[in-house]
């Protein structure tokens, strides 16, 4: 039994480090956007021709939401010369196919990719987009967003630098009033972005690659084996990937980029329990692989460190507290002196526990949202809704690893109001007559 009693103390004294960590994280980005230099992004480059691009979009059974993507990107202010966009049509059964063949007729630089392979998902599917692509540069965006008019050219500027392998930008929910889940996503999505990626970017950690909104140098990705289709979060393990092969990942916070953000707590929690396991995925792949890296320094290795273990902490936390009621009623809470207990609970009931609180109201304050800040309290609801659905996740990643299952990509469902925003197969032609970009109005 004092074994098992000192394992238990061992594992609250690692926690209680960990936490510890997280706190001076929380603390360090919110002051580094509040009172430190910001680094300079490269909006300002000006060059002499435009970089050939391709826009890859993955989607399954996306007829509601993909003419909005389309219609943002044929708005953009990017020369269609150097351009194209490559729909994945990943075996949808809606009307997806024949939506992206009317595109595709109207204008030549909409080139759809049709999948019927069993080899399903978004790895796959960019995999084979990129072998049709013929762009130098390749962005990604998911089908239920909406692209910023600027936003091809301030991605595409970062890969004038040539140790820049891939870049990241700004993602913002554009239907947050639909309820209070909503915004609440839309605080955290500040959060996550004009803090925490931003100071990343300011202390040249390492900003995160998140799967869209983002692109990547194309000869880099093929040179890298393309994305590993055995891995959820494809995203993050090209982040690392490209880390540990000497490139960097890039945040720019000025390309911005709308989202459908989850409508009702059953598809959040279907998301973040996918999140989590694809992210731990990584970590199993990736953690002692970063610690040994010779192409990164000292402080990258921490960070990357910390990135790879955020979707673990969940569940860390609880068996954290299922140890504390456990040494509390075998009488063993005594881990340090009763003065020490008091003055750590204290000082972390004060400040630990307000800091990922702290980090988003500055991203609020940043982005001048001051109404949402009243919303803060509610964020512990959510708190204990995801440390239970990414607990969940990690648990489904551990088994993955021991039983070897084959992991199935799992769309997010889509809430556009179709009465409203619903795509019709008749195309007002009068109105691209108008523009010699072929923008739609």
């Amino acid at each position: 039994m004092g074994v098992v009693l000192s394992i238990l103390k061992g594992y609250m004294v690692v926690l209680m480090v960990l936490l510890i960590a997280y706190t001076f994280r929380h603390y360090i980005f919110s002051f580094n956007r509040l009172l430190s230099r910001q680094k300079m992004y490269y909006q300002d480059i000006m060059t002499s021709e435009p970089k050939r691009i391709s826009i890859l979009i993955p989607m399954y059974n996306e007829e509601l939401v993909l003419h909005n993507c389309l219609d943002s990107l044929l708005e953009c202010d990017y020369d269609q010369d150097y351009m194209e966009i490559i729909p994945i049509n990943d075996n949808s059964s809606d009307r997806t196919k024949e939506l992206l063949d009317k595109y595709a007729a109207e204008y030549d630089f909409i080139k759809p990719l049709h999948r019927n392979s069993p080899n399903r998902g978004k790895p796959a599917g960019l995999n084979d987009a990129m072998e049709l692509a013929t762009g130098e540069i390749i962005l990604v965006f998911d089908a239920d967003y909406r692209p910023a008019k600027d936003i091809l050219r301030q991605l595409t500027v970062a890969f004038e630098d040539p140790h820049v392998g891939a870049v990241m930008g700004r993602v913002i929910p554009y239907n947050t009033g639909k309820n209070l889940l909503t915004r609440l996503l839309n605080i955290e999505r500040s959060g996550g972005y004009q803090v925490d990626q931003q100071a990343r970017y300011n202390l040249n950690l390492v900003p995160q690659y998140g799967g869209t909104v983002g692109g990547f140098r194309k000869d880099v990705m093929l040179e890298l084996g393309g994305f590993n289709t055995d891995v959820l979060a494809e995203d993050t393990e090209l982040t690392l990937r490209l880390f540990t092969n000497g490139y960097r990942v890039i945040y720019a916070n000025s390309a911005e980029c709308y989202e459908e953000s989850p409508e009702t707590y059953t598809v959040r929690a279907k998301q973040i329990r996918r999140w989590a396991r694809g992210h731990n995925q990584v970590l199993f792949r990736y953690f002692f692989k970063t610690l040994r890296n010779p192409s990164m320094n000292f402080l990258e290795k921490i960070d990357a460190m910390m990135l790879l273990l955020i979707y673990t902490m969940p569940l860390l936390l609880l068996i954290g507290k299922i140890d504390s009621i456990i040494l509390f009623f075998a009488g063993s809470m005594n881990l340090f002196s009763a003065w020490w207990v008091i003055l750590f609970l204290g000082v972390y009931s004060s400040f630990g526990n307000f800091a990922p609180f702290f980090q988003i109201g500055t991203a609020l304050l940043l982005d001048g949202l001051w109404g949402e800040i009243l919303l803060l309290p509610m964020l512990i609801f959510n708190f204990y809704f995801y440390m239970w659905h990414i607990s969940m996740g990690v648990i489904d990643a551990i088994v993955d690893a021991f039983t070897k299952r084959t992991v199935k990509w799992a769309k997010t469902q889509r809430f556009l109001d179709e009465k409203k925003d619903e795509p019709t197969l008749e195309t007002d032609k009068s109105t691209k007559e108008n523009s010699n970009k072929g923008g739609r109005s």
